[in-house]
C-alpha cells in the first residue's frame, strides 16, 4: 500500500474537512438543533476528526478537495441510484413465474490502484441488489452474479464496475 507523506498545512486540511463532514452529518442524523446536542455532536465531531486526519493518509484516501468532494457525491447519488434499480431488477426475478436467473461466478478487471479504492468498488458492488463480491486479487474482482449475461471479462467489467469505477477513478487520483 501507498504511505504518502502529508505536509503540516495537509493534515490541518484534512482535520477541518473531515470535522466539517462528519458534523454536517451527525445533524444530519439527529436533526435537532439543540444546543446539548450541537455540543455533544461537535464534541464527538472533534475527537472523529483528530483521530481520523492522523491516520487518513495511512488508510490510502486522497488529498481532500472541492473535486473529490463533488465526484463523491455524484457516487453516492449513481451508488443510490444503481441500488435501486438492482432491487427492482432481482424482486422482478424473484416474483416472476419462471424466476429468470443464471446465477454464476464472473471476473472483472479493475484500473484502480489504491486498495482503498479496490475496497470500495468490491464493496459498492456488494450493496447492489444481484452481485457479490466474493474476493479481490490484484486487479480481479471475483463476483456473483445473480443473472449472468456473460462470461467476457471486458463485458462483465463494463456491466458490474464501470458505473463505479469511473468515478472511483477522479476520488482517488
Amino acid at each position: 500500500m501507498q504511505q504518502a507523506i502529508f505536509s503540516k498545512s495537509e493534515k490541518v486540511r484534512s482535520f477541518a474537512w473531515l470535522l466539517g463532514i462528519t458534523f454536517v452529518l451527525w445533524l444530519a442524523l439527529t436533526s435537532k438543533l439543540d444546543r446539548p446536542e450541537l455540543i455533544c455532536g461537535g464534541l464527538v465531531c472533534l475527537i472523529i476528526s483528530l483521530f481520523g486526519a492522523h491516520t487518513y493518509s495511512k488508510l490510502g484516501f486522497p488529498s481532500l478537495s472541492i473535486k473529490m468532494l463533488l465526484f463523491f457525491l455524484v457516487y453516492i447519488i449513481v451508488l443510490f441510484w444503481e441500488i435501486v434499480k438492482a432491487n427492482f431488477d432481482v424482486a422482478y426475478r424473484v416474483l416472476h413465474p419462471k424466476m429468470p436467473i443464471k446465477p454464476g461466478i464472473v471476473v472483472i478487471k479493475t484500473s484502480l490502484k489504491s486498495d482503498i479504492a479496490k475496497l470500495i468498488l468490491a464493496n459498492s458492488i456488494t450493496l447492489t441488489p444481484g452481485t457479490f463480491t466474493l474476493d479481490v486479487i490484484g486487479d480481479e474482482l471475483l463476483v456473483h452474479w445473480i443473472n449472468v449475461k456473460t462470461k467476457d471479462i471486458d463485458e462483465a467489467t463494463r456491466l458490474i464496475g464501470h458505473r463505479f469505477e469511473k468515478y472511483l477513478r477522479v476520488i482517488f487520483t
